[in-house]
């Protein structure tokens, strides 16, 4: 790589690993299998419409 070329990757990263790390203690917290059992609940009610329709 010549010095004449910035790539950027790592100071232009800094910023997202550095959003990312912070937690809001106001945010909203979902359990992730809360979250897989909502989806697959839903899943189960678009088969069973199409079975019944």
């Amino acid at each position: 790589m010549s010095s004449g070329q910035n790539s950027g990757g790592l100071m232009s990263s800094a910023g997202l690993v550095r959003y990312f790390d912070s937690e809001d203690s106001n945010a909203l917290q979902i359990d992730p299998r809360s979250v897989v059992a909502i989806g697959a609940f839903f899943g189960l009610v678009v088969l069973l419409a199409q079975f019944f329709a």
